[in-house]
């Protein structure tokens, strides 16, 4: 059985989409209740298993990797205020997990970001999460493939099923139900379909999981839709030489790159925060009250 030890989580986008928010401040520091929505990601992978993270980033991200690094000025002002539950707390977050982060010096998209990891994956299969899909489930997303590697050893994406009115905002595949409950085998791919021309409903999102044959695509691609290196091209191609599958997971996946995406998560999180949960659902119902 081979083990998923490694993950990629690319980082490098400009945010354009929380401008001017994210100006001086990357997307993936924006906070869902009181955690950055980064954090969020990394836990699901540890919780899944994983060892070692590969940041790709870009100028301006060094708050990210700052989060997770050991702050001796913050631990030791904490440590002289008895703040010890913060400064446990803290010292978590910088204790997590072993992080390499590599730079992208152009943003030449998605597929470009995965193969500037090459050299620290090597030769094995791993994961990959964009930093700004949250999911909340039972069983950590991640997790959830990685059971389903250990049955079918080939390449997997994460998909959900969207309205056909939506299926130009995302890449779509299209595949054969397999004897595994909610995994199909995948038969075609396509980036962003123009209205009216998707092959399903099947919606891919942030997460990956992918053998290490997809670097030899992602290195002789050209680009493709937005003048990017598109990673749903490779996959296609390394799809053609070997078995590749869809995975519908179990859990809600929230768009935090996304203004309402955003929001929509600010509030289930609040909902259910052990502290804030109760207070905050008696204040939305009291909002909703006054806007009837």
């Amino acid at each position: 059985m081979t083990q998923i030890r490694k993950a990629v989580i690319p980082v490098a986008g400009l945010g354009t989409r929380f401008l001017p928010a994210t100006k001086a401040i990357p997307k993936e520091m924006l906070t869902i209740v009181d955690r950055p929505t980064i954090q969020y990601i990394v836990e699901e992978a540890v919780a899944s298993g994983i060892e070692e993270i590969v940041f790709i980033t870009s100028e301006g991200k060094s708050a990210i990797e700052n989060h997770f690094d050991y702050d001796f000025q913050l631990d030791t002002v904490l440590k002289e205020k008895n703040k010890n539950t913060l400064q446990e707390e803290l010292n978590n977050i910088s204790n997590l997990i072993d992080i390499v982060s590599v730079r992208q010096k152009k943003p030449l998209g998605l597929g470009h970001a995965i193969w500037m990891a090459r050299h620290v994956i090597g030769d094995e299969p791993f994961i990959v999460l964009l930093g700004d899909d949250l999911v909340r489930s039972d069983v950590p997303c991640c997790k959830q493939m990685i059971e389903l590697f250990d049955q079918v050893g080939e390449s997997i994406v994460a998909i959900q099923r969207v309205p056909m009115d939506q299926t130009h905002q995302y890449g779509i595949v299209e595949g054969v139900a397999t004897d595994i409950a909610d995994t199909f085998r995948i038969s075609g791919m396509i980036e962003k379909p123009a209205p009216g021309e998707s092959p399903s409903n099947m919606a891919i999102i942030g997460r990956y999981l992918l053998m290490p044959d997809i670097f030899r695509h992602l290195g002789s691609a050209t680009p493709g839709h937005g003048g990017e290196i598109q990673l749903t091209d490779s996959l296609m191609r390394l799809a053609r030489e070997r078995a590749m599958y869809a995975y519908e997971f179990a859990g809600r996946r929230y768009d935090a790159g996304d203004k309402l995406g955003y929001l929509k998560a600010v509030v289930d999180f609040a909902m259910t925060h052990p502290d804030l949960g109760s207070a905050f659902k008696d204040y939305i119902r009291s909002a909703c009250d006054e806007k009837t």
